[in-house]
C-alpha cells in the first residue's frame, strides 16, 4: 500500500509524542505537545501529566512521590536533554511544514497534540490563524503558558 500525506503526518506527529515519551521514561498519564509556526518562526514545548500533577519540562521531578524517588530524581532534566527534547521536536515541526509545501497543504499555525499514555491515543487541534506574531507583546511561549494554565498547570 502507498503512503499518503495523512499517513507521513500521523508518523512525524507519533514521533514527537514517542521522544517526548522518551524523556520520562514512558512513566507519565498525559503528554501534551504544543507547535507554532507562524511566518517559518518555529516553537515547541511539552507539559506532562505525572501522577496526577501538571508540570512542565523542566519540573516532571517535581511530580514523582517520595516512594518512587527513594530520595534522587527519576527523570534526568539536564539542560542538555531539555535543548535535545525541544530540537528533535522543532525538526519534526519543520518536516510537517516541508511535508505540508510538498503536498500543497497549508500548514497549520499552530498544533496541540494530547496524548493519552494508557489509552494509547492521540487527539489533536490545529488552528491555522496567526496568534501571536501580529502582537507586540505576545510570543509563542505566551500561548504555551496560556494552554499550560488552561489544563490546570500552576505557573
Amino acid at each position: 500500500m502507498t503512503k499518503v500525506f495523512e499517513d507521513y503526518f500521523s508518523e512525524l506527529q507519533a514521533d514527537m509524542v514517542s521522544i517526548c515519551l522518551e524523556y520520562v521514561n514512558n512513566k507519565a498519564d498525559m503528554i501534551y505537545i504544543y507547535g507554532s509556526n507562524e511566518f517559518g518562526q518555529f516553537s515547541t514545548d511539552v507539559f506532562y501529566q505525572i501522577n496526577n500533577i501538571i508540570v512542565k519540562k523542566h519540573k516532571v521531578n517535581d511530580a514523582v512521590s517520595d516512594t518512587d524517588s527513594n530520595s534522587r530524581p527519576v527523570y534526568d532534566i539536564s539542560k542538555e536533554r531539555q535543548v535535545t527534547l525541544l530540537n528533535i521536536l522543532n525538526k519534526n515541526l519543520r518536516e510537517i511544514s516541508d511535508l505540508c509545501k510538498k503536498n500543497n497543504r497549508e500548514m497549520p499555525t499552530e498544533m496541540k497534540l494530547t496524548y493519552d499514555v494508557s489509552k494509547n491515543k492521540l487527539d489533536a487541534q490545529y488552528s491555522y490563524e496567526i496568534k501571536y506574531t501580529n502582537d507586540p507583546e505576545k510570543l509563542s511561549s505566551h500561548i504555551f503558558d496560556d494552554w499550560f494554565e488552561e489544563v490546570g498547570g500552576k505557573l
